[in-house]
């Protein structure tokens, strides 16, 4: 079984556990939210890894945060279509070189965003060019460290005026935290391989 064949099986099976539906239990349905989504590249090589970027300290909205290629859905597009735009734009991810999977459970997100994973296969070793405006560097995770529940670490913070509860999954120097995390545990979760 190929490594696309794999994902699409598990994204189809149900959950061994609860799925997170966001940052916080009260947000509102994903239907009043901005809709977004993001890509989950997922490389085919022997041991797979996971594309991910850490966004510029200039930006207005999550700084300096580690994060799937992805943004907001524009009017027309779906989720894959957006997803496979925005990595374009990012990381000059072309299309073309995607082989979709499928689409994961949807995220809501304190700032006010439904978004939807989508998850493709990419070839190894891909030349990838960070936007400057966007993006301050591109890197690969083996997916089998971020799917290790031992890596999921919980955390809390104070934001907002309240607690706020959320995962981490430190990789070298790299924190991934908040609704990246939170994708990234619900995939796990799905993922049980």
């Amino acid at each position: 079984m190929t490594l696309a064949e794999r994902l699409a099986a598990a994204l189809v099976a149900a959950p061994a556990r609860d799925l997170m539906s966001g940052d916080h239990p009260d947000i509102a349905d994903h239907g009043a939210l901005a809709q977004a989504a993001v890509l989950v590249p997922v490389t085919d090589r022997v041991r797979p890894g996971v594309i991910l970027t850490q966004r510029t300290e200039t930006l207005r909205r999550h700084a300096g945060q580690v994060a799937f290629p992805g943004g907001r859905i524009d009017a027309g597009e779906d989720a894959v279509a957006a997803a496979l735009r925005e990595a374009d734009e990012e990381i000059a991810l072309d299309p073309s070189a995607v082989a979709v999977v499928g689409t994961a459970d949807r995220y809501r997100t304190g700032t006010g965003f439904s978004i939807t994973p989508v998850i493709g296969v990419v070839p190894p070793d891909l030349s990838l060019v960070p936007s400057e405006a966007e993006v301050a560097a591109v890197f690969e995770v083996p997916l089998d460290f971020l799917l290790d529940p031992a890596n999921h670490r919980a955390a809390s913070a104070h934001w907002q005026g309240r607690e706020r509860h959320f995962y981490e999954i430190l990789w070298q120097d790299r924190r991934i935290w908040g609704a990246t995390a939170g994708m990234i545990v619900n995939l796990s979760r799905r993922l049980q391989w």
